[in-house]
């Protein structure tokens, strides 16, 4: 009963990192261990007794805060329609060359956006061809600025399919890769979700999503266009590109620029990715949350233990 009280907490203290609380089978889906649901059950209300989680309606947060129940109904309502509007942006998006699978990424793939939410797109390329398709999809990004829809078109994630695994295995990158909203390329995102089935080790209950995805069709012009690049001057200039993209932000970040969010700049790049920089965000935010859990667990130790 400790460890299922523990794992309860642990799940809700990720989410009140980004003051998100869950639902009971939210919850349950994303305990790090495996579970039976009649303890489950004792514990959470356990828990909700003795005052260390709190109920509203049907969610469930550490902080006895209604507003934030509000907060996500609104983001939740709001996320749908941009969910929406994502699938049409892959539509289009999945067109260009050498794209071989496109999914709904970061808060938006949790459910929720606000007034100042991206449409976060993680990109699959076909093998060594990543910074071509970067290069012509953040070319079109640039026209879509000039009619002020960039916030439409955040490619911010890349991998090719020559390395389809996510090296940082850590609770942030699982609850990342499980939650992805796979909208175009249904098979190759079922080799992506294959290649990343270490993320079991982190959320047992969680089933990846692939049956949101749409199945490739061929295309005549994509299909003449890769296949003028399918040789030795396709390999050059993919890699003329990579070290050009690399140089130009690696600027960005010696220069302490930031983004519209207000977070420095920064890239980690390689012949087969192209992602925000870990080093950036990532470790701050799993700090955090095992801070988090330290305190609660110190600081109501007979009440979990009861």
């Amino acid at each position: 009963m400790v460890e299922i009280k523990k794992n309860i907490l642990a799940t809700l203290a990720y989410f009140d990192v980004f003051n998100y609380p869950l639902t009971r089978e939210e919850i349950a889906l994303f305990l790090p261990v495996k579970y039976e649901s009649a303890l489950f059950d004792i514990a959470m209300a356990c828990l909700v007794g003795n005052r260390l989680i709190y109920r509203f309606d049907k969610f469930y947060s550490l902080k006895n805060d209604p507003y934030l129940v509000q907060r996500r109904n609104d983001g939740n309502q709001k996320a749908f329609e941009m969910v929406k509007t994502a699938r049409k942006v892959g539509n289009i998006l999945i067109k260009f060359p050498y794209v071989r699978g496109i999914a709904i990424s970061g808060s938006l793939s949790k459910n929720y956006a606000d007034d100042e939410s991206d449409i976060d797109l993680f990109i699959i390329t076909a093998p060594n061809r990543l910074w071509i398709a970067r290069t012509l999809m953040h070319c079109f990004k640039k026209l879509a600025f000039l009619v002020k829809l960039e916030n439409y078109l955040c490619m911010n994630y890349y991998i090719d399919e020559q390395q389809l695994e996510i090296p940082e295995k850590n609770i942030y990158t699982a609850t990342e890769v499980v939650t992805l909203i796979p909208i175009q390329g249904d098979t190759t995102f079922a080799d992506f979700f294959a290649a990343n089935a270490w993320t079991r080790n982190y959320l047992p209950n969680h089933i990846m999503r692939v049956s949101t995805a749409k199945s490739l069709t061929k295309m005549a012009l994509k299909s003449t266009i890769e296949w003028l690049f399918n040789n030795y001057w396709g390999e050059k200039l993919d890699n003329r590109l990579m070290k050009i993209t690399t140089s130009r932000w690696n600027r960005k970040t010696a220069e302490k620029k930031l983004n519209n969010h207000g977070m420095l700049l920064a890239m980690a790049t390689g012949k087969h990715y192209a992602k925000p920089d870990p080093e950036n965000f990532q470790f701050k935010l799993i700090s955090r949350y095992e801070t988090k859990i330290a305190q609660l667990l110190v600081e109501n130790h007979h009440s979990v233990a009861n």
